[in-house]
């Protein structure tokens, strides 16, 4: 029987990134010795190799972009296993070999996130998690919907007190009427699945009163109402 395969951190991805990241600078420098010799103080050569070093990253994001945009159709279309495996003959690479190849450029970790729904979709909620789990983005709403798509899998998978603390940690980034509403509702219902009814009867109450006008607000008193008794 094959072992598992030991799950790679984050922190080992980027250590890694960074040792190959040296050594190709170090190549570069090499082989532009002229340059190089104007270089005198050791912080200037810090700054040139950083330099290098963003412009990688831009050349990368670039592509991923450019590479995201051509599997993106498939994914609106609902064709999740051609998103997730790509159409070669087409010239689109999969969302898969998009995350493998550049995950932790900032249109890599979307890419990412259209990973984990793909995934999600497709039914295979432990790969999904795992995605979801590793989208790292500064935008609220996108992380928000990286939560809510984690807190989803949970309760797919029936683990009602995770899909609850992912759906709260969804709302609570990004509390606005567009989707905090949703996300205090599901996570109310996923801590009464697990039994915790008064997280459950908190929540709907932070959801009356933060979003009074909303539908599940409205609701929010027949659930109040069923987890009291």
């Amino acid at each position: 029987m094959l072992k598992p395969q030991k799950k790679i951190t984050k922190k080992e991805i980027k250590e890694d990134k960074l040792v190959t990241t040296y050594f190709e600078a170090q190549s570069w420098l090499e082989n532009n010795k002229r340059l190089a010799a104007y270089i005198v103080a050791a912080p200037v050569a810090i700054v040139l190799i950083l330099f290098w070093w963003h412009s990688k990253r831009v050349e990368a994001n670039d592509t991923t972009t450019t590479q995201l945009a051509k599997i993106i159709s498939y994914y609106d279309a609902g064709q999740y296993d051609k998103a997730v495996n790509g159409v070669p003959q087409e010239g689109a690479q999969g969302l898969q070999a998009i995350v493998d190849e550049n995950g932790s450029t900032t249109s890599g970790e979307i890419a990412k996130l259209y990973l984990a729904n793909s995934y999600f979709a497709l039914k295979n909620y432990d790969k999904a998690l795992q995605y979801y789990d590793d989208v790292s983005l500064s935008d609220k709403m996108l992380t928000a919907a990286a939560y809510a798509g984690e807190a989803a899998a949970y309760e797919a998978k029936q683990d009602y007190e995770h899909a609850g603390k992912y759906f709260e940690k969804a709302a609570s980034k990004n509390m606005t009427i567009v989707s905090a509403p949703d996300n205090l509702q599901r996570a109310a219902m996923s801590y009464a699945a697990a039994g915790q009814k008064d997280k459950a009867v908190d929540l709907l109450k932070t959801l009356k009163k933060e979003f009074p006008t909303s539908s599940q607000a409205r609701d929010a008193d027949r659930l109040l109402a069923e987890y009291a008794s």
